[in-house]
């Protein structure tokens, strides 16, 4: 099954959960036990990927140590053009649409495109949208972020990325950030929207993730928690549960 039919097949039975494994925080070795206790825990699938520079030769040993230790689908979140892994099963192609580098919009998918279609990579075609505070992501992406109050602007960069053919919406506070998006955001953007979204930054807690997916989530992305948690299966299990109570 392709990973495009895989996540819309799970989420018409409710709010799903993808886990965030970022190569330059652990060790392969680690990252293939952390991805065994993921799936373990009832995450659906395994993003890796992080907003600094990855070496791709650490890219590859992370995937394939997960891939070792898990059946999940391994999706990359790619940092550019010259970090992808011919091991992951599938790619966000991804558009940082509120980004003033257009390398972030399109440079990087234009020089990565050829290689994704020899590796045959499953493309899965995304828009990514940063919202106040944004923290790394934001801004290494020079992006200018989304104000936290004010959610019509992520509806309209929403129904821009809908109407541009796009199959799914990230909305990302950013990795490690205070407080997710606001769930006000999240309902206004699902109401006006008929894609997929995934809200992803800042989410720690089972009451915070319950309240994005009541607001309409349809994807909810972890990934500080999971190297912060001295008890992660724990942690992800309660967090799972609260998604998909």
């Amino acid at each position: 099954m392709k990973v495009m039919d895989y996540i819309l097949k799970n989420i018409k039975d409710g709010p799903i959960h993808m886990s965030l494994i970022d190569p330059d925080e652990q060790p392969p070795e680690v990252a293939g036990r952390m991805a065994k206790i993921i799936e373990e825990s009832g995450s659906h699938a395994i993003m890796v990927g992080g907003s600094t520079g990855i070496v791709k030769e650490e890219l590859d040993s992370t995937v394939k140590a997960i891939k070792d230790k898990t059946d999940l689908p391994v999706i990359l979140f790619p940092v550019s053009a010259g970090a992808i892994s011919q091991y992951v099963d599938a790619i966000y192609f991804m558009s940082m649409l509120n980004s003033t580098d257009l390398k972030k919009v399109v440079g990087e998918q234009v020089k990565g495109a050829p290689y994704i279609k020899k590796a045959r990579i499953e493309p899965l075609s995304m828009a990514y949208l940063i919202v106040e505070p944004g923290m790394t992501v934001g801004e290494v992406g020079e992006a200018r972020v989304i104000p936290r109050d004010q959610p019509e602007m992520a509806v309209n960069y929403g129904l821009a990325a809908q109407y541009f053919g796009m199959n799914l919406l990230y909305l990302e506070a950013g990795s490690g950030a205070p407080s997710p998006v606001p769930p006000e955001m999240i309902k206004a953007v699902k109401s006006e929207l008929n894609i997929p979204l995934i809200v992803g930054g800042g989410i720690r807690e089972e009451e915070q993730a319950r309240e994005l997916v009541e607001a309409g989530a349809d994807v909810l992305v972890t990934g500080t928690v999971l190297e912060e948690s001295a008890e992660l299966k724990e942690k992800m299990e309660g967090l799972i549960s609260a998604i998909r109570k």
